[in-house]
């Protein structure tokens, strides 16, 4: 499915972005729909792509407890591509959902292209990174 500049521009992490910037960014991006309760992501698991929630809510957890919530515009996967590779949490449907998902190489290519989206990122990163649970 493909994804519009208009519906990036809806994003809060990319509302900064010029409507040129938009239609280069909605290229990278491919969408697709899950049911609810479809896992979109299992911790621990190898970790190539970066999500961006367009319509729905998630719950995240980590060894076994819910650390919050997710909605529209709201993001995740980056802690695998920019860390070690490894999913660090699960992150379900609550609701039907369309998710906007971008591989590996265009991620890459979005930092080097979007220095301040790559900040906020990595700023992200570092905010749950830190207070997943400690594994028991």
């Amino acid at each position: 499915m493909a994804v519009s500049p208009a519906e990036l521009a809806a994003i809060p992490l990319f509302a900064s972005l010029s409507p040129g910037e938009l239609t280069e960014l909605a290229d990278w991006f491919g969408a697709k729909t899950a049911g609810e309760g479809a896992r979109l992501a299992g911790e621990g698991a190898a970790g190539y792509s970066f999500f961006v929630i367009a319509a729905s809510s998630a719950v995240v957890t980590s060894n076994g407890s819910e650390l919050g919530t997710l909605g529209p515009g709201d993001f995740f996967g980056e802690i695998a591509i920019i860390g070690d590779g490894r999913r660090s949490a699960t992150v379900t449907t609550t609701t039907p959902a369309r998710v906007l998902v971008m591989f590996g190489t265009e991620f890459r290519q979005l930092q080097q292209a979007h220095p301040a989206i790559a900040a906020q990122l990595e700023t992200a990163m570092a905010t749950r990174a830190g207070r997943r649970p400690s594994p028991s």
